[in-house]
């Protein structure tokens, strides 16, 4: 007998026939089975008439010219056709002649595209509303505003620096390394300077047993991301929690701290699933947007790391249309083939001397030390192999070649149909 499970692939599904003896477990979150009484446009109304630890945002709105509100890009299935709307409409009564700014936080990511905006906005804000992608290189757009508690400098754009009222939009999930994402990091990384988000990100951080998924108190990466958003004076958020269809189905409003908490509360409650270690563990990124590139698609295997059993096989299904998806991310692999050397090096190297993309290869190598990756995507085989992978064209194919590997074809199989949206203990 098999049993079929539906794996999210760019913005498709694939289904994956498992024999049953061999299926040890699928870890699932409850989130997904969670049924919420109102609709998504009612959910976030509900929050923004209810906001946790600040005044509605029409009260907070009036008298303020200048408004920006920082908006995810589009790495992220933030509902902004949703969210959006309903934030200009609140801000709009409270002071229906405010100055609004869309300040997209890329990160350090490439710009988002007029294309990608649409998609994410509609076209009825982009007709109408200013709106402005964030660089994290522009000097020119970048202003000091203080030192991080790690010691970094706090440099961001100047469109939130200069802002009467910084809100901003955002969703909740579980972060492989921050803990969770949502709340503070509209501002650091979102709309920080590169200088700035390399220095939070180092390898001493990342190496802390607190930077890890689901976890905010103790987080040295969090500790900064939240002075960041103070510093900046980000006074109000509207985050979300999305289920497997990206369907809202919790919102939260208020105080960046606050109000993020609660949202982080509720997906603890739903979220978190105990490890059930297997020789093989199949994954994936939740599909699209987060399967776009292999980068990306480190995120997916750290909740295959918490389950694998020690020099097992993480089968990850992630279509990687965009390639790998960071330069230094890729070249670090392709060029040294020893991950025990390059993880010394990452830990060997100073703050201030973090370059990008440092932190996803040193959590990949972490991943690479205990397990071997089967990849299945669409990127280059060569690529694939480049970042000390085996690359697959299919998991029937992927599931062949870790039966090889590990030199039997009845080991346990655990899967994860969507990697970023559990917390394995």
């Amino acid at each position: 007998m098999m049993t079929t499970i539906k794996l999210p692939y760019g913005k498709e599904h694939i289904n994956v026939k498992i024999p049953e003896e061999r299926l040890n477990a699928v870890l699932v979150s409850e989130m997904h089975e969670y049924k919420p009484e109102l609709s998504q446009i009612e959910q976030v109304k509900k929050a923004l008439e209810n906001p946790i630890g600040t005044p509605r945002l029409k009260e907070m709105a009036k008298g303020k010219n200048k408004v920006v509100i920082i908006a995810s890009d589009h790495t992220r299935p933030v509902p902004s056709k949703i969210i959006m709307p309903l934030m200009l409409e609140e801000i709009r009564k409270g002071n229906p002649d405010a100055d609004i700014t869309i300040l997209i936080s890329t990160g350090c990511h490439r710009e988002t595209t007029k294309e990608e905006l649409e998609a994410k906005f509609g076209s009825e804000i982009i007709a109408n509303e200013k709106i402005y992608v964030h660089d994290c290189d522009d000097e020119s757009m970048l202003v000091n505003i203080g030192v991080l508690p790690s010691g970094g400098l706090l440099i961001i754009n100047k469109l939130a620096v200069e802002a009467d009222l910084l809100v901003s939009e955002g969703f909740i999930e579980p972060h492989f390394f921050a803990g969770f994402s949502g709340g503070r990091k509209s501002v650091l990384p979102g709309v920080a300077s590169r200088a700035t988000v390399m220095y939070n990100h180092n390898a001493e951080f990342i190496d802390n047993e607190k930077a890890r998924t689901g976890i905010i108190d103790g987080n040295p990466i969090q500790t900064d991301m939240l002075y960041a958003a103070r510093a900046a004076r980000l006074d109000f958020i509207v985050n979300v929690v999305i289920n497997s269809e990206k369907e809202v189905i919790f919102a939260v409003a208020g105080d960046c701290d606050l109000a993020h908490k609660e949202g982080c509360k509720f997906l603890n409650d739903y979220c978190k699933v105990d490890s059930v270690p297997s020789d093989i563990v199949i994954v994936t990124n939740g599909g699209y947007p987060l399967d776009q590139n292999i980068y990306q698609a480190v995120k997916g295997m750290t909740a295959a790391e918490a389950t694998v059993n020690e020099g097992g096989i993480i089968i990850m299904v992630a279509k990687s249309n965009d390639g790998h998806g960071g330069d230094h991310f890729h070249k670090t692999f392709k060029e040294e083939k020893d991950v025990s050397k390059m993880m010394d090096a990452f830990l060997a190297t100073p703050s201030e001397k973090t370059i990008p993309d440092q932190w996803q290869s040193q959590i990949f190598a972490r991943v690479l030390k205990n397990a071997k990756v089967i990849y299945v995507s669409e990127a280059p085989d060569e690529m694939v192999s480049d970042l000390h992978m085996i690359p697959a064209a299919s998991v029937e194919e992927a599931i062949k070649l870790a039966d090889k590997i590990l030199a039997k074809e009845d080991a346990k199989i655990t899967v994860i149909p969507d990697g970023v949206s559990v917390i394995v203990l």
